[in-house]
């Protein structure tokens, strides 16, 4: 029997609410055993379930958070629920996970529904510029952390930030690509309507710029702020993408892609084209998910620390729910290379040196693993 209330329990257990109530919290130490038996057979007989939400408010005792990622299809956001929710389930928090697909008016809608059912806080995952949709929902209370968006400027002052340096990251990928000799690069991305797609744009056309070599005649795929792609096709992007340039006049050895599962189709379209990445073409991805590892060729990539990133986001919203700091905080957390097979020296070229070394005293590191 689906939708059953309280009230309807203690009707067919001719006792009070109240009386009911004491049973589902533990409070029977003074009931008579008669009537504590008869509310949990009635209980058991429509099948009534509490709701959770409601005795949050009453009571305090359960804690809830939202997460609203743009798709776990793509499983570096699948990794972070894993990250999040076991580090939430320690402190006594329950996560409720959300997929908004990037869409302004899903996340507001996501946040009210979160907001009405009594969630304490949200992390936001969605990097969009600006935050205006939901800036109704922080001033009705709701407490918010934004990941992977570095803070902007017009930004709620009650909001957190927390990110990996996007910009650091690109060109500690591209640098790598131009050490190896590689001199036509391609970035892939489909659309850069986000904080962290524009920042690693940015690196990427910076290191260019540090080693001497003009932007202009790097490849930035499709070159539009729009793109048919959402966050669940990135594959299939980097796919196209790969088929496209490579059948191309001036065909880049290069490629620095978005994310992972971008620089996994990036891989899949140089085969499909005769060619091997690691071999004939250079691939470098982002985010370090599992199959990075897997994938063969085993994939070069920039390692966002997933951990370290996850706990710092739950303790930074937790402070939010439990304190309310006036201020928020911005934390960019650097990234680290990863090196692995799909990068190897371009055709004919001699690896260059590096081409930057302010760059390594950031604390980056390049590591092979």
């Amino acid at each position: 029997m689906s939708g059953v209330t309280i009230h309807q329990v203690a009707e067919a257990a001719g006792v009070s609410a109240s009386t009911v109530s004491n049973v589902l919290n533990g409070r029977t130490d003074r009931m008579q055993a008669a009537t504590l038996a008869r509310v949990e057979q009635v209980i058991e007989q429509l099948s009534y379930r509490p709701n959770r939400a409601a005795r949050m408010l009453r009571t305090g005792r359960i804690k809830v958070i939202g997460l609203i990622v743009p798709s776990v299809a793509n499983p570096f956001w699948g990794a972070l629920a894993r990250e999040l929710e076991a580090i939430a389930l320690a402190e006594g928090y329950h996560v409720l996970l959300c997929n908004s697909e990037r869409d302004p008016a899903r996340e507001l809608k996501y946040g009210e529904e979160l907001l009405a059912d009594g969630v304490s806080g949200v992390v936001l995952c969605s990097s969009l510029p600006s935050l205006d949709h939901v800036a109704p929902l922080l001033a009705r209370g709701l407490k918010m952390v934004a990941f992977d968006r570095t803070a902007q400027a017009g930004d709620p002052a009650s909001l957190s930030s927390i990110s990996v340096d996007n910009a650091m990251g690109a060109e500690l990928a591209t640098r790598h690509l131009i050490e190896l000799g590689h001199r036509r690069l391609a970035f892939v991305s489909g659309s850069v309507n986000s904080v962290n797609r524009r920042e690693r744009l940015r690196g990427f056309r910076s290191a260019l710029e540090s080693a001497g070599l003009d932007p202009a005649d790097a490849i930035v795929w499709p070159g539009a702020d729009t793109s048919e792609f959402g966050d669940k096709d990135a594959a299939e992007l980097g796919r196209r993408a790969s088929r496209e340039l490579l059948s191309g006049p001036r065909p880049p050895t290069g490629f620095v892609a978005i994310n992972d599962m971008c620089a996994i189709g990036i891989c899949r379209g140089a085969k499909d084209a005769g060619l091997r990445a690691g071999r004939d073409v250079a691939v470098v991805g982002f985010d370090d998910i599992l199959l990075a590892d897997l994938f063969e060729p085993p994939l070069t990539t920039v390692r966002q620390p997933l951990p370290e990133m996850a706990a710092e986001t739950f303790q930074q919203l937790r402070a939010r729910i439990e304190s309310a700091p006036a201020a928020g905080r911005s934390l960019l957390i650097r990234p680290r290379l990863v090196i692995r097979e799909s990068t190897a020296p371009a055709p004919s070229a001699v690896p260059a040196q590096s081409t930057a070394p302010a760059l390594a005293a950031t604390g980056a590191e390049d590591t092979e693993d």
